[in-house]
């Protein structure tokens, strides 16, 4: 059983209000989003659909778009919210400290 650790993912300041990043750690990678109210979330990086890069997607809210086929997911919950997603993301927490956006990796 791995020990839960907190990454330093980014800059706060490197992503923009409504937008997403890759974070790529260790031979994982993640999307760290910033949403429309500046709080700032981690999911997995692949659209559970298909292995697409969510990255390359469109945040509207407290929603992602997948780049390939327009499923949709919560960003706080990771849950799907349109089809063809129809498994959740898995979901990482989140602080930043010192202007640092760090996410809790297990």
């Amino acid at each position: 059983m791995s020990i839960a650790q907190w990454v330093e993912a980014c800059a706060a300041e490197e992503i923009e209000v409504e937008d997403v990043i890759r974070f790529d750690y260790g031979d994982r990678t993640f999307a760290i989003y910033r949403t429309e109210n500046s709080k700032y979330y981690a999911s997995d990086g692949y659209c559970t659909h298909e292995p697409v890069h969510l990255a390359d997607g469109l945040v509207m809210g407290d929603v992602i778009e997948c780049p390939k086929h327009n499923g949709r997911f919560d960003i706080p919950t990771g849950a799907a919210k349109r089809r063809p997603v129809c498994i959740a993301l898995k979901t990482y927490p989140v602080k930043i400290e010192e202007g640092k956006v760090l996410i809790q990796i297990d």
